[in-house]
């Protein structure tokens, strides 16, 4: 991989908050009697942003010293229809890695996609983003509208929605916080936790407009449901939360001085930003999403809390590192999983060279995305959904996923 430089450019807009509707085999499958509502295998289905779809689940912690030591998905990793050629939504970044796939005679259907907003949106660059509700237009059609359909004939029991960071611009206030890094010095810095993307996006009365926009996307999927004959007590919403994907200032490995945060590390923030993330903008998302939980009427609820899921395991975080740094092989290294990252580097045009793309910064990779996954199918709970916090232990599962616990 080239080394980071100082040169920075816009990070993608669908930085945050990423398998077809069915595999070749099962849209082929005869099955003994008609599925639908209560009747046939049990689903899970995830709707909503990147942190569901699996965006950046191709790569198994972080190095510079070459993709193919972290390359853990292959080629295929995003490709989601059905013969595994090509994705159904180009760059919704449907990862193999998401944690929709829980197993254990559970069958699962990914809808969500990265950029993904409560309401569906075109970007400048012309990717179609399908949100929580009914859209329909030349052959797009939005996320709820989508599980409606497929919940008509099949036995949908639990749906997991992870929606809201994109309504509150994270991706912009990301590229806001490196840009103020990368361009000036440790003796006169510049913070974007005062600059108008952050402080807008932070307002009282955008807060309360996103909660509301949230609430209206756990409605949509409870009139999706409905539509498609479950009643309320037939299945169960799992919201889910944004883990902390940075590290704070006091846990950080690389200094402010120098550029060596971005350059190597790929966690280009000021002390003070990175503790304003931590702080305010992932507790103000994660509370406007509890919050809309409430707000929504919806008596079906379970919540999974993964706020911490990664602390340990953070970008840049003192207790891991890249590969090179913790002497690592590969990714199949033995300890592997405990002593790399489970977040992706934040990466500029500069280095989003070879198979990465710009959009995967910042977000679970594929040892974050299974331990998501690991938190998942604890709350589904063998059918009985539970709320709970989840948090990792050390090692992997007779599954190869991080070992999590949910209480």
């Amino acid at each position: 991989m080239p080394r980071l430089t100082t040169r920075v450019a816009k990070v993608a807009a669908t930085l945050l908050l990423p398998a077809s509707l069915l595999s070749a085999t099962t849209m082929l499958a005869s099955p003994a009697h008609a599925d639908g509502p209560g009747s046939g295998t049990p689903w899970v289905v995830t709707v909503g942003d990147s942190y569901v779809s699996g965006e950046a689940g191709r790569w198994a912690g972080n190095t510079n010293s070459g993709e193919s030591l972290i390359d853990a998905g292959g080629s295929a990793t995003y490709f989601d229809n059905a013969t595994h050629t090509a994705e159904t939504i180009n760059r919704c970044h449907r990862s193999t890695a998401a944690e929709a796939y829980i197993g254990g005679g559970v069958s699962g259907l990914n809808l969500a996609c990265s950029g993904a907003k409560v309401a569906t949106t075109t970007t400048s660059e012309g990717y179609f983003k399908p949100g929580i509700d009914f859209y329909s237009s030349g052959g797009n059609q939005g996320q709820a509208l989508m599980l409606q359909s497929f919940a008509t004939t099949h036995n949908v029991k639990a749906v997991t929605i992870g929606i809201g960071g994109n309504d509150f611009n994270f991706a912009a206030i990301v590229t806001q916080c490196v840009q103020d890094f990368l361009a000036s010095p440790s003796w006169f810095k510049d913070y974007c936790k005062d600059d108008a993307v952050v402080t807008s996006a932070m307002a009282p009365s955008n807060v309360t407009a996103v909660r509301a926009r949230i609430a209206t996307a756990f409605q949509n999927v409870r009139t999706a449901m409905r539509n498609a004959g479950y009643s309320d007590s037939a299945w169960t919403l799992i919201v889910q939360n944004v883990p902390s994907p940075l590290a704070t200032s006091s846990v950080y490995r690389y200094s402010e001085s120098g550029y060596t945060r971005q350059n190597t590390g790929g966690c280009g923030f000021w002390n003070a930003d990175a503790d304003y993330a931590y702080s305010t903008i992932l507790p103000t998302i994660n509370n406007a999403i509890s919050g809309a939980a409430t707000d929504s009427g919806l008596t079906n609820i379970k919540t999974l809390d993964v706020t911490g899921a990664f602390a340990g395991r953070r970008l840049c975080e003192n207790t891991v590192g890249l590969l090179e740094e913790k002497g690592l092989s590969s990714w199949q290294a033995a300890g592997a999983v405990d002593k790399t990252e489970w977040v992706n580097q934040i990466r500029t045009v500069s280095t989003a060279s070879g198979n990465y793309y710009i959009q995967e910064s910042l977000h679970p990779n594929y040892w974050g995305q299974l331990a998501l996954r690991n938190c998942l199918r604890q709350a589904y709970n063998g059918g009985a959904p539970r709320s709970g916090t989840c948090t990792h232990g050390t090692g992997l599962t007779a599954n190869g996923e991080p070992v999590m616990t949910l209480s």
